[in-house]
């Protein structure tokens, strides 16, 4: 996998506790236009910490360019900010 480290814009639903489950998510290509993936499994979720920050790490497996890859996507508690960490 390759280290991307870009901002998205996510759709996910929040169970009663807060913890967020994505269900899809926009990015913007180098051209400016923006591509839309849908996950297909989340395969499973971690915590960490970056620089004190508490951060949730989802491993999911969703379908980019008729292939099935592996992805990486971090959601900062505290800001609420989603990245696509690896591709």
């Amino acid at each position: 996998m390759k280290i991307v480290s870009k901002p998205i814009e996510v759709v996910c639903w929040f169970e009663e506790d807060g913890s967020p489950h994505p269900v899809r998510f926009r990015i913007k290509n180098d051209d400016d236009t923006k591509c839309t993936i849908k996950i297909n499994k989340v395969m499973f979720t971690d915590k960490e910490k970056f620089a004190g920050n508490p951060i949730l790490v989802f491993n999911c497996l969703s379908l980019v360019n008729d292939s099935e890859k592996f992805l990486e996507l971090k959601y900062e508690i505290n800001t609420c900010r989603w990245y696509l960490y690896k591709i």
